[in-house]
């Protein structure tokens, strides 16, 4: 009998193999298969991390106003 810590561990292996490798086929031992496939992450392209350039607001908004001014 697998105990619950020896059952977690299993499967957090074949969750990583599924990760690393895209699916893991599990087959019962009444032949039965099931596939285990990592979800798509859902990011928007715009989802980028950020950068501090300590400008404050006003700065920014002063640079887009000459931008502006220029054409």
């Amino acid at each position: 009998m697998q105990t619950y810590l020896e059952t977690q561990q299993s499967l957090s292996i074949l969750l990583e193999q599924a990760r690393q490798q895209g699916e893991v086929r599990i087959q019962r031992e009444d032949g039965q298969t099931f596939v285990l496939k990592p979800e798509n992450a859902t990011r928007s392209a715009l989802d980028v991390k950020g950068i501090d350039l300590d400008i404050s607001t006003s700065e920014i908004v002063e640079f887009v106003r000459e931008g502006r001014k220029q054409f």
